[in-house]
């Protein structure tokens, strides 16, 4: 996204600083190690979401006013295979999320508002995932969605992979909520959305597992993994959401065994995260924070490495201090 004035110059330079000092992620063969976006048009990329049709693709976007363009990546080479142009959802404001439905169908979250309340409503796109990967154009519906409680900013948007209803959290530095759509989104008027649930977290992005029974949302320092818990979301823990230069998406893989954390810039790197209580042999999310994992072969950090960490906690610490002292 485009920051707006309340974003803390700070984060971006601590995560700027790191990642210079710590390497690319390598490439494996079927893409789940990380890859790099190549193509020189994602120069924002804020949602990400794995192809039901297509193994080792993954569809992002930019923010802002790209237009209504959604792009397939190869995860195996990080080249673009197919560009699609959505068609009838007019000029998309700030589309910050994408993810897909049971019904095979991706859903675009035009859900953006740098200034927390100049959008009256926001849009979501639907449109099928095309069959075959080439440059065509895709005819979206477009829906009119309205928040209960007022206009707000958010970055995330998910579809629960067995109702098909989808949700939106909202993106606040001091924490904000989970909001339901209805059962089914309509065209024929607004769709409201009401808060269900509080989320302790500066939100940029979430997902459900393919199974239904988890959600997870990630910001720029750290992640939160909940039971779905039949619509009550429980807080598991903490996610170890790798230290990235503008984390702002991230989605399961396709058997649901990691998690595949996107940041924004030209080049972006999209790392691989362990899942909560998956076999992956990585250790549980704690309470305590999530931790900085780089991408790339094992072994010891680099002294850079090492560097930059510190630099980027100072900083964190640092904004922890001045959400207290302005609370106080």
């Amino acid at each position: 996204m485009r920051r707006s004035s309340s974003f803390l110059a700070g984060a971006a330079s601590a995560a700027a600083v790191l990642a210079l000092a710590l390497p690319a992620p390598a490439l494996a063969a079927d893409g789940d190690g990380g890859f790099t976006i190549k193509d020189p048009r994602i120069a924002e990329s804020s949602g990400l979401a794995a192809s039901h049709l297509h193994p080792g693709i993954y569809w992002t976007h930019n923010d802002s006013d790209d237009g209504p363009y959604l792009y397939a990546v190869d995860s195996r080479t990080g080249e673009t295979v197919a560009t699609i142009t959505m068609k009838g959802v007019g000029a998309p404001r700030d589309v910050e999320a994408i993810s897909l439905g049971p019904d095979g169908d991706l859903y675009v979250g035009d859900i953006g508002d740098n200034l927390g309340g100049k959008w009256s409503y926001v849009w979501i796109y639907k449109l099928p995932e095309p069959k075959v990967l080439k440059d065509q154009t895709i005819r979206a519906t477009q829906y009119v969605v309205k928040y209960a409680d007022g206009p707000r900013n958010a970055e995330a948007l998910m579809v629960h992979p067995k109702t098909g209803r989808v949700y939106i959290a909202d993106k606040n530095e001091d924490g904000g909520h989970l909001y339901e759509g209805p059962a089914r989104l309509s065209t024929s008027g607004t769709n409201i959305f009401r808060p269900v649930a509080t989320i302790d977290l500066w939100v940029t992005d979430g997902a459900f597992s393919p199974d239904g029974e988890q959600l997870v949302v990630r910001g720029y320092f750290g992640g939160i993994a909940y039971a779905w818990n039949d619509g009550k979301p429980k807080r598991q823990g903490r996610l170890n959401v790798p230290l990235q230069r503008q984390g702002e998406s991230v989605t399961y893989t396709p058997d649901g065994a990691k998690l595949m954390y996107g940041s924004e810039g030209k080049d972006s790197p999209v790392q691989p995260g362990s899942v909560p209580g998956g076999d992956s042999g990585s250790k549980s999310p704690s309470e305590g924070g999530g931790s900085a994992s780089a991408g790339g072969s094992g072994g010891g950090m680099s002294s850079g490495a090492k560097g930059a960490l510190a630099v980027a906690a100072v900083l964190a610490a640092g904004f922890g201090l001045r959400r207290l002292l302005r609370k106080s």
